[in-house]
């Protein structure tokens, strides 16, 4: 054999040997392994768990927690399993906003609002959400005090301060009824965390829906979801849309931005290209284990942004199967299912009215769906949304989702849209016999289905 052919061979089987010790060192190497963005282990119960918002003062003429405790079998059975209460602790006077005030405004961390009822009361209420098999959780306000608050006398090194050195509210916000905490103080920071294990502790509350979240350092909700965990396991809801709460502090936090897409084609005829955005983003961009909670009002939407028969019109109901059906946890706010049309006052008493429940049958209908078939539910729980192609991109939108290799999958295909449209799936990687989840007829996907849907018609096909 030649010379330059012998050194030819050696050259090649360095160049193969390198090639298979490279990636066997790529496979052992810890560096080049993936790892999840999540680190905390959420709550066994939250894997398929729904949540509902409480607004207590204004749910019965009473507004007091023995009053709220009447409707605990109705939402019971529409399939709720996370009971939000929003704040609980007495409102400040100083500065108070309308006749009764914020509840945003907190003048006390280890009370209980007077209005709502005792200590007593609350206990007995946290007592019979557990009794039904729901758990509950407290609106936590750790951003800002009212201007009475104690903490105010006794700790003003506490709270930021004007250039003046006086309190002031969050700066570039229209507060003006609470103060802003000052968080580099590490008094306060123990203060917030002994005051969340309390109610955690001696009432054996869930965990918290924690106001503004992102105001406040991720450090300190690190270890406040620790030192909370050590008492038991708490679901942590966190005001605010950013992956970085996700990772030791909170199961679930906000989705600003599928609301604001949905409302910019039902409310602002937009094109669905944001919502479709949204969709890949989610996907692509957001930790697979962590949860966001889906809906279509909250207080917030529903103070601020007017109501949702407003914002969603006639496509409301193809917004709420959307809700149900996406990634996420569906949020109901009290008075949705009973077909809220207005903005419920925030600062005054503004009763709820039950007399009609026009979309509660549609809440429990998902619901149901959601408890029992896999695809739906919670982060790395449930199936990816994997886009199904159709002809008419611009007014329909269509995704499946599946969980534990075909066994549970869920699609849905969803005309967003007020024209009615015939469309075309490509449906030839979910052929199959499905049936419709809200007529129950027997549909069968053969690759190229055709579908007549009426302006913002929906069909959900659970497998």
């Amino acid at each position: 054999m030649k010379t330059t052919t012998k050194i030819a061979l050696v050259l090649l089987s360095f160049v193969f040997v390198s090639c298979i010790k490279s990636k066997s060192d790529a496979n052992t190497d810890s560096r080049y392994q993936p790892k999840d963005y999540v680190e905390l282990k959420h709550p066994e119960w939250s894997k398929n768990a729904t949540i509902y918002e409480v607004n207590v003062r204004q749910f019965t003429p009473e507004g007091t927690f023995k009053a709220f405790e009447a409707h605990l079998p109705r939402i019971k059975s529409m399939g709720i399993d996370i009971i939000w209460l929003m704040p609980i602790h007495p409102i400040g006077k100083e500065k108070r906003k309308g006749t009764l005030g914020s509840y945003y405004s907190v003048k006390d961390y280890y009370g209980i609002n007077p209005e709502f009822g005792t200590k007593a009361d609350f206990k007995h209420l946290v007592d019979k959400i557990h009794s039904m098999g729901m758990h509950v959780i407290v609106d936590w306000v750790a951003n800002h005090s009212s201007w009475d608050n104690q903490l105010a006398k006794d700790h003003p090194d506490w709270y930021t301060k004007t250039e003046e050195g006086n309190f002031q509210p969050t700066p570039w916000y229209d507060w003006d009824d609470v103060i802003d905490f000052d968080y580099d103080q590490p008094g306060l920071r123990k203060y917030m965390t002994e005051a969340l294990v309390y109610w955690v502790k001696d009432f054996n509350i869930d965990g918290y829906r924690c106001d503004t979240a992102g105001f406040i350092p991720t450090d300190f909700w690190d270890n406040a979801r620790a030192e909370m965990d050590a008492v038991k396991p708490v679901f942590m809801l966190g005001e605010w849309e950013s992956r970085d709460l996700h990772k030791k502090a909170f199961d679930m936090t906000y989705s600003w931005t599928l609301w604001d897409k949905m409302a910019a084609v039902t409310r602002d005829k937009k094109s669905m290209g944001g919502l479709v955005e949204y969709m890949a983003h989610d996907v692509s961009t957001f930790p697979r284990d962590g949860y966001r909670m889906v809906f279509t009002d909250n207080h917030d939407m529903n103070s601020w942004n007017g109501n949702m028969i407003a914002n969603f019109g006639d496509g409301l109901k193809a917004s709420i199967v959307f809700c149900g059906t996406v990634n996420g946890m569906p949020l109901v706010y009290g008075g949705q299912e009973a077909g809220l049309d207005r903005s419920l006052k925030f600062f005054d008493k503004d009763q709820i009215d039950w007399s009609k429940m026009p979309y509660e049958s549609l809440f429990k209908t998902l619901f149901d769906l959601k408890h029992r078939n896999h695809a739906l539910w919670n982060g790395k729980e449930g199936g990816v949304m994997v886009r199904i192609y159709n002809d008419k991109m611009d007014q329909v939108i269509s995704f499946s989702r599946t969980k534990d290799k075909d066994k549970d999958k869920v699609i849905a295909v969803i005309n967003y849209s007020d024209k009615p449209a015939t469309v075309k799936l490509d449906s030839k990687y979910v052929k199959g016999t499905y049936s419709e989840l809200f007529t129950k007829e027997k549909i069968e996907l053969k690759g190229d289905d055709t579908f007549d849907l009426k302006p913002w018609q929906y069909l959900v096909l659970v497998k």
